[in-house]
């Protein structure tokens, strides 16, 4: 019971999110013995399975979408490329969570993790309060989309999206629009609206950089070194794909043929009718697309003042280093199919041990938690990561 008289239940992991990596960690906890609504429990706040896919726009279908790799012990076969991602997606994660009886528990808004008794965790949520020996949080970046901020931004006339409310080509038929942003998604978008749109300006913070031959494993993996020493350093993750650079693909060639990809520097400011460069450069617009990715959405974890002076959190492998009962999982270096699977795994083993050394019944050793400086937001552009898989071209 708490203090005000409602029940706390007890388990020995919660799992927050159940995109690619929280099915991933859910999937590990159970084949090693760790039994649903006993032992464990997954706390999704989405309306029914398939993670951050299920709001992808319906022009992004199953056939554009690369590297995507199955969750374990389950294939992902025969999926018709022409079908929205969002759908093929959403049915495999819902098949993957009966076939192993995860007993996802939807939907459920994670609002607050804190310091409770006896070494354990206290997870306040919309469904009532957990009490958990160790937490792995696999909330992605979906739900906290980056706004820069631009002056005169508030003065214009138009419309301003973000990738998140991006619901297909048609809605910008005859529009003059301008894309922000660098990365998988704004090419991407790029390419779907030029042939609806009166006029597309495509503007980025830094050149951008498209990457020839095949994505080696060689490649990979010193992408994912890189990300990996930033959040070993304490600081925010950077996407793999601002590391690797985009893939020359056919189509991205045609975007640059065609003058589509014809990218500009950052504006200086935002007007009532388009936006302004220094140099006198103007364009008019109707609309203004911010491409502009995404951040780890973590504010629930705030209470425990895990972050550090860099901005980020600093984790080794998937731990965090001040508080090893949490994991983060499809965070950084971990932000992608196969880096999730392998994420939820290695979670899994670390919480295993830490769990075995403190026996049931007995307090799981409380770390000192650090005191973090205050963060001074940066307008950084980055390519959007999601918990399951980056989109095409990225």
């Amino acid at each position: 019971m708490n203090n005000t008289g409602a029940r706390v239940r007890e388990v020995d992991v919660v799992v927050v999110g159940a995109g690619q990596a929280g099915l991933s960690g859910a999937y590990h906890l159970r084949r090693t013995g760790f039994e649903p609504e006993r032992d464990f429990v997954v706390l999704d706040h989405a309306p029914r399975p398939g993670g951050a896919w299920q709001f992808r726009w319906p022009s992004l279908t199953y056939g554009k979408v690369h590297g995507m790799h199955s969750l374990p012990g389950m294939e992902l076969t025969d999926a018709d490329p022409d079908r929205p991602s969002s759908e093929v997606v959403a049915e495999y994660f819902d098949a993957y969570e009966h076939a192993f009886d995860l007993r996802v528990r939807r939907p459920v808004d994670v609002r607050a993790v804190r310091e409770g008794d006896a070494g354990r965790l206290r997870v306040e949520t919309s469904d009532g309060t957990w009490s958990t020996r160790a937490l792995i949080n696999a909330t992605g970046t979906w739900d906290r989309p980056f706004w820069p901020r631009y002056p005169g931004q508030e003065t214009f006339r138009g419309r301003q999206l973000h990738t998140a409310q991006y619901a297909g080509p048609r809605d910008f038929a005859g529009q003059r629009v301008v894309v922000v942003g660098g990365g998988a998604s704004g090419t991407q978008h790029l390419l779907e609206i030029a042939p609806y749109a009166a006029a597309t300006t495509w503007v980025t913070r830094r050149p951008p950089v498209f990457r020839e031959g095949p994505f080696s494993e060689d490649v990979g993996r010193e992408a994912v070194a890189l990300v990996e020493e930033r959040v070993r350093q304490g600081l925010p993750p950077k996407s793999v794909v601002s590391v690797t650079g985009l893939p020359l693909n056919d189509a991205i060639r045609q975007g640059l043929a065609d003058g589509v990809l014809d990218r500009l520097p950052m504006f200086d400011r935002i007007t009532e009718d388009g936006v302004e460069w220094d140099d006198g450069r103007r364009v008019d617009a109707d609309v203004i697309l911010w491409a502009t990715g995404f951040r780890a959405a973590v504010e629930h974890l705030a209470p425990l003042r895990l972050r550090e002076p860099g901005g980020g959190i600093r984790i080794e492998g998937t731990r965090v280093a001040a508080d090893p009962r949490i994991h983060l999982v499809g965070y950084g270096p971990s932000a992608s199919t196969i880096g999730a699977n392998r994420a939820g795994r290695a979670a899994v083993r670390d919480i295993r041990r830490l769990l075995s050394d403190a026996p049931k019944g007995a307090p799981v050793p409380t770390p000192v938690t650090p005191v973090a400086a205050p963060v001074t937001p940066v307008a950084v552009e980055a390519a959007p990561v999601t918990p399951v898989a980056v989109e095409a071209g990225g």
